[in-house]
């Protein structure tokens, strides 16, 4: 990779337009692009050969040093000894099998630099291979360089008896270089002396002659270096594109047979992929059972516990369809590999998610303990999981605790061998921002040329980004949008050379690595199957055929999720178990909770699975959930198919009666309603989408499934065919033609937005549990939640605002009190010891052992005489005293730091002779201390109040105790458009001007290459922190006000191209911070509005944001409006999203 600049689709147009029948791919040590090659030139109608260009070890495979044959230098040893090259090619399906074989081993045996084989490995697995002397760097032409023809001679000899006479060539190349003509008379000479065969090649790196340029560009990439630099890595020649038969007869008009023998060459190689095979792993079931009998039997014996008096009607007849599909399909494998998978991690207390995707629909897998939803109950459907009329691979995935994930897989690899189990390799494609950013630096023109080109993209939808290729192409249909983009290119011949450049790098691959959760699982040691390679780094097996690759074979794919908020479940159950001594079990929980649904309502969820943003828990205040039903729906609304055609808001008016609930037609209120009626009449479900055609069109459910497919698509020709049976179904169910149009017009698009009811449902779950857990044992949650977001400061510093405004109070660490995590003690919460800087692990275990074998620690010298030698060190106590972990034993943190060197010199002595078994203990009164015999005068004290919390952040990363910014949140929302938390959310994008408020609380300064300084300033909220760029110009105009601890108001450009957001100061102000709120906060009402269901909602709003400013209702109507003031306990504190919530009520016009 960033060394072949061919795109596969244009190099196989391009081999096809020339009439040439095919084409080898020969990647250096690697056979990653197999698949897509073989399956790309086949569909174009070329011959693929698949083939490497291997590294070969100088000596043995296992040396790993460098090995020279002569003095070094270029002649020598390519890469300073380290390898020699070879081109080989699979002649046929066994070759193809050695070939990935040898590519396998090459890293899991001879990697070094490069994944390498040797001599020994290549006798081994010889069958079924062609190979050549290979390029420049093989071998044969090296020894050649160095005059060593003798040497050459015998190392051709060797490989002729490896491969055979006829299967190993004399490799000659023309690209009009130095180090092909200093070699082609030796070579010509060796393979006459060993009647060895020539076979002329062309080593392509590039489709097109003009593409030189972009591969010399890849080749800066790769190397870091620019165009300009005259020492960069570069080819010597421009000769490495695709050439035509006509043109290599014209190259090689002397050495016809080497021509002659390409094509000969090319006839041989005749290679299949494997596709489609059954190579699920095999289960292991009692004697005398099949994977078939052991399935029913489990799942008719899993469906009787989960009914132990009498299974429900339908049930059985669902679970035995179900079954047949299954074991007809040959998956009885799959579904009990993947119970055992789930059935192991719930005995280790591996907590494991209750199903996501389609699978919740199957009554098998809930039957199987795999997931933990009734389908029946919840109205999902089998056929959305598994389509009885198409054979395809189910896709179960499965959500473990984070921290736990690694226990999952080394499970599968224990059971199922190491052999067999291996992690997906992915590849890092670059894209056109990426592209575009590359390009900047390798012509080395200015960084803000680059910025300024991406910023004129069209802003992504759904992740994705316009391709460049998009921006030219007037049927693209985001081409109006690129207009701006289209004018640079135009207007500035720089800015033309950029995006020339990056158009022939996007679309290249960058780098590979590793799918965050996927597992490969074969029922046949993975060499025997697929290329694999081990991750230097530790040692991981991975794949080297990508996901699609892999499953297209027919191996099995899984994906083991860490999910965080399973994490959270497990330590919030262990709070409230060791905080209240309550055992809860989640999974016996019903869905149904008035105090978990009252803080839906409210809008409460900060930190709620799913349901954490600010946009949706305004959607929730103005949905009230009151069933499970409604989370479900919210998870499936809140996105932006749905949100684009008001979805959410219409779901959310329909329920509360704020809108009137119209039929699709008037024809199909009474058919639709029960399919319709849990969703207010709109179709949320792709469920419903196949339900809907099943009930008026008479398709089952499997065709239903095709025709949701087939909508989704949106291909003009494919619905026209779906159409014609659909229109044909409904007429013979007698319904009219303006009814079946009205519903195919309704239908496409929602098919599109409709989501898997299967995964809401599912994550809908994980979604009540932490509702649950939140509005009931909120302690205990919000210590859980600050715990799983430790090493994250702003979600910490967001969730600890939380809890303020939830009435906790986030105590600092104590010595006495503190564990590792966040623990609740009674209705508080006790900052974790761990979480406090230079403060690791193994002090805290000896922390709180010394606690609970020695007593609470009474004095500071107490402590140090209890603890451990390595805990009494100076940065451990020092960050210790500056957490306030020591401020319960009555010393201040300035009189600590006046003493505490001297008590760990006086305490090293007693610690000396403690090892040796003498002891010399602490005594001391309070006014001192005392350390074997040194007398501590602890001064008390104390640094000013912004000292200590300068300290305490320093240490924490967090304010704890107190916040300087509180007290003033009045002054920063009215100051602000928006709190720094909610930049990170998809509302706020790109380019967008806003203004923040908050602390300074740190500043780099920088010079930039014209002189000028500038200076990246970090700025806090309540709820979260963010980097304000000051450029030269906003910084010479306001750097006087850029101190630290100061609060300020920022105005700025948001900048959310790189994955965390920053912002390009525009202006700066200092607010005053002892301005009050003043005035009533007023609210008009409309008279026939004025109703006891609207008035209690709004209510609940104005409790739902207390605070000290009063708040006028003024009713209108009638000869004039009457204004009344609301009782104390509806006092307010004014915000945006009060007057949101305020709005979504009772309209955009309600605030005065």
């Amino acid at each position: 990779m960033l060394d072949g600049a061919a795109k596969i689709e244009s190099l196989a147009s391009e081999v096809a337009r020339l009439g040439d029948g095919a084409i080898a791919m020969t990647d250096h040590g690697n056979v990653f692009g197999a698949f897509d090659f073989y399956k790309t030139m086949k569909a174009a109608g070329v011959k693929p050969i698949i083939g490497i260009e291997a590294y070969i070890a100088p000596e043995s495979r296992f040396e790993k040093r460098r090995v020279k044959w002569a003095d070094g230098g270029e002649d020598d040893v390519s890469a300073g000894g380290a390898y020699t090259h070879m081109t080989i090619l699979a002649q046929d399906n066994s070759g193809l099998a050695n070939l990935y074989r040898l590519s396998s081993l090459a890293y899991l045996e001879g990697f070094y630099y490069k994944p390498r084989m040797d001599r020994e490995i290549l006798a081994q697995h010889s069958t079924g291979l062609i190979a050549t002397t290979g390029c420049a760097g093989g071998e044969i032409q090296t020894r050649l360089r160095m005059g060593a023809y003798g040497e050459a001679r015998a190392a051709a000899a060797i490989y002729r008896d490896i491969f055979g006479a006829d299967n190993y060539f004399v490799e000659v190349m023309e690209h009009g270089i130095e180090i092909e003509k200093r070699v082609k008379d030796d070579l010509l000479k060796l393979a006459k002396d060993l009647g060895l065969p020539l076979l002329a090649t062309n080593d392509l790196h590039y489709t097109y002659p003009d593409d030189a340029r972009h591969h010399a560009a890849l080749l800066c990439v790769q190397s870091n270096s620019t165009l300009q630099d005259p020492k960069r890595f570069k080819f010597d020649s421009e000769q490495y594109f695709l050439k035509d038969a006509a043109t290599m007869r014209s190259l090689f008009k002397d050495l016809e047979i080497a021509c002659d023998n390409t094509l000969l060459v090319a006839e041989r190689c005749n290679v299949t992929l494997r596709e489609n095979e059954n190579l699920l792993p095999k289960f292991p079931v009692p004697t005398g059972e099949s994977e078939d009998t052991w399935l029913v039997k489990e799942s008719n014996r899993g469906l009787s516990e989960l009914f132990p008096r009498g299974i429900p009607d339908g049930y059985q007849e669902r679970l035995d369809f179900e079954l047949d599909v299954m074991t007809k399909m040959g998956f009885a494998g799959y579904f009990l590999v993947v119970a055992d998978l789930v059935a192991h991690a719930k005995k280790e207390g591996i907590r494991v998610g209750p199903g996501r995707g389609s699978a919740a629909g199957s009554l098998v897998s809930y039957s199987l303990g795999i997931t933990a939803l009734d389908p029946i109950k919840h109205r999902l459907l089998f056929e959305r999981f598994l389509n009885p009329d198409r054979i395809s691979m189910p896709d179960i995935d499965l959500d473990f605790d984070e921290r736990r994930r690694g226990e999952m897989i080394k499970y599968a690899t224990t059971k199922y061998g190491d052999d067999r189990v291996a992690q997906i390799v992915t590849f890092g494609t670059i894209k056109s921002k990426q592209a575009i950013k590359d390009a900047t630096r390798v012509l080395a023109l200015p960084y803000a040329l680059g910025e300024r080109l991406t910023k004129a993209l069209p802003p992504s939808i759904m992740g994705k980004d316009i391709s460049l290729a998009g921006v030219f192409d007037r049927e693209h249909e985001r081409f109006q949008e690129a207009a701006e983009f289209r004018a640079l290119y135009e207007s500035e011949s720089d800015a033309r050379s950029v995006v020339d450049v990056a158009r022939g790098l996007e679309g290249l691959k960058r780098q590979w690595g590793v799918h965050a959760a996927g597992v490969i699982l074969s029922r046949d040691p993975l060499l025997d199957v697929i290329p694999v390679l081990r991750r230097d780094a530790d040692g991981a097996i991975i794949t080297q055929f990508d996901m699609g690759a892999c499953e297209a074979t027919g191996l099995l794919k899984m994906d083991f999720l860490g999910l965080r908020n399973l994490s959270v479940l497990d330590d919030c159950l262990a709070n409230v178990k060791k905080n209240q001594g309550i055992n809860v079990v989640l999974e016996e929980l019903p869905l149904e909770d008035k105090k978990t649904f009252d803080l839906l309502s409210r809008g409460d969820t900060l930190g709620v699975f799913q349901l954490d943003s600010a946009p949706i828990r305004a959607l929730l205040r103005s949905m009230a959930p009151d069933s499970f039903e409604d989370i479900s729906a919210v998870i499936a609304l809140y996105r932006p198919g749905p949100m684009g055609v008001n979805a959410h808001n219409d779901y959310a008016d329909r329920k509360n009666r704020r809108k009137k609930i119209e039929p699709i037609h008037p024809e199909l209120e009474a058919p639709l309603s029960d399919i319709l009626k849990d969703t207010y009449g709109l179709i949320v479900y792709q469920e419903q989408v196949m339900a809907i055609a099943q009930k008026v069109a008479g398709f089952s459910l499997a065709r239903a499934d095709i025709l949701r497919k087939a909508m989704g698509k949106k291909i003009k020709e494919i619905l026209d065919k779906e159409y014609i049976p659909f229109e044909a179904g409904m007429k013979a169910n007698g319904y009219s033609v303006g009814a079946i149009s009205e519903l195919w017009k309704t239908l496409i698009p929602f098919s599109d937005y409709a989501f898997n009811r299967a995964h809401s449902a599912g994550y809908g779950v994980v979604s009540f549990w932490t509702a649950y857990l939140k509005a009931n044992f909120p302690t205990e949650y919000m210590a859980a939640l600050l715990t799983s977001v430790r090493d994250d400061k702003d979600k910490s510093a967001l969730y600890l605002n939380e809890c303020r405004r939830m009435g906790i109070k986030v105590l600092p660490p104590d010595v006495n009190e503190s564990d590792s995590e966040y623990t609740p003690r009674g209705g508080d919460i006790r900052f974790g010891l761990a979480a406090i800087r230079n403060v690791g692990e193994n002090v805290v275990a000896s922390i709180v052992k010394a606690r609970g074998e020695k007593g609470r620690f009474t004095s500071f010298g107490d402590f140090l005489s209890k603890v451990d030698a390595f805990v009494c060190n100076k940065k451990t106590i020092e960050s210790l005293i500056k957490g306030g972990a020591f401020d319960s034993l009555g010393h201040t943190r300035k009189g600590l730091i006046a003493v505490y060197l001297e008590a760990l010199d006086a305490i090293a002595e007693s610690k000396r002779a403690e090892s040796i078994g003498q002891f010399d203990l602490f005594g001391g009164s309070s006014a001192a201390t005392s350390v074997t015999g040194v007398v501590l005068d602890i001064p008390g004290d104390e640094w000013e109040k912004a000292l200590v919390l300068s300290h305490e952040r320093e240490m924490l990363g967090l304010y704890v105790s107190d916040h300087p910014l509180l007290g003033v949140e009045h002054v920063l929302r009215g100051a602000r458009d928006v709190s720094i938390s909610q930049l990170y959310e998809d509302q706020i994008v790109s380019e967008q001007v806003v203004t923040i408020a908050g602390l300074i609380t740190s500043i780099q300064r920088k010079v930039n290459r014209q002189g000028l300084t500038w200076a990246i300033v970090t700025v806090e909220d309540l709820e979260g922190a963010i980097d304000i760029h000051f450029y030269s110009n906003a910084y010479q105009q306001h750097s006087l006000n850029l101190i630290e601890d100061r609060i300020v108001v920022i105005r700025g450009r948001i900048d959310k191209q790189q994955d965390i957001p920053r912002v390009s100061a525009i202006d700066l102000s200092i607010p005053n911070i002892n301005q009050a709120p003043i005035g009533p906060f007023v609210i008009k009402l409309p008279a026939e509005q004025c109703t006891p269901p609207i008035v209690d909602r709004m209510k609940e709003i104005l409790r739902s944001h207390p605070g000290s400013r009063e708040v006028h209702l003024r009713i209108e109507g009638g000869s004039s409006p009457t204004t009344f003031r609301l009782d104390e306990g509806l006092k307010v504190t004014s915000s945006p999203s009060l007057s949101a919530d305020l709005k979504s009520v009772l309209g955009p016009d309600c605030l005065v």
